[in-house]
């Protein structure tokens, strides 16, 4: 019996994890619970989805695969990761957490206008970093000067040229300098 507690305990946890997913994801959509249930005529209830995001209620693989959907994000990225580097304490240290003095904003939502292989291309980077940083508000994402050289390679231009031809395209603004 005391493996059976200790797992559930184990499940407990790990559907805690589960729900602060679930809810940074909706929240970086900027969507409040009623929003959701409103948005899919009731087929997420907002009563239901907060009890999984609180961790109270355990969601089905169905069920989640029909929120990854209605989010429009992969359905990996409503389950918890373990991705980090463990300190020898045997905490885990985000490695997505960085900061760049130039950054620049992408307006994703004018991607679609980049026609041909380099608009191809360019959509499926933004994808990858997007799902890399677990970022899915849909609307801008901001890239790191690292970042920015891969997206000079994709645009054939050098790195000093690479901004001046993303706004040339219309998907960038200059994050505030300080």
């Amino acid at each position: 019996m005391g493996e059976s507690v200790h797992q559930s305990e184990s499940d407990s946890a790990y559907s805690h994890r589960v729900g602060e997913r679930l809810r940074a994801i909706r929240r970086q959509k900027r969507l409040s619970l009623q929003d959701v249930e409103a948005q899919s005529d009731s087929e997420f209830k907002a009563s239901v989805l907060g009890a999984y995001e609180r961790g109270e209620r355990a969601i089905s693989v169905p069920r989640l695969e029909r929120l990854a959907s209605y989010y429009s994000v992969p359905i990996d990225q409503l389950l918890p990761r373990s991705i980090g580097s463990r300190t020898s304490k045997g905490e885990v240290v985000d490695l997505t957490v960085a900061a760049d003095v130039n950054k620049v904003t992408i307006d994703l939502t004018q991607l679609s206008s980049i026609a041909g292989p380099e608009g191809e291309m360019l959509t499926r980077y933004l994808t990858m970093i997007q799902v890399q940083r677990q970022d899915f508000n849909g609307r801008v994402l901001t890239v790191r000067n690292d970042d920015l050289r891969a997206v000079a390679c994709i645009l054939g231009v050098e790195i000093d040229e690479a901004i001046d031809r993303l706004v040339g395209l219309g998907v960038t603004k200059l994050a505030a300098h300080s």
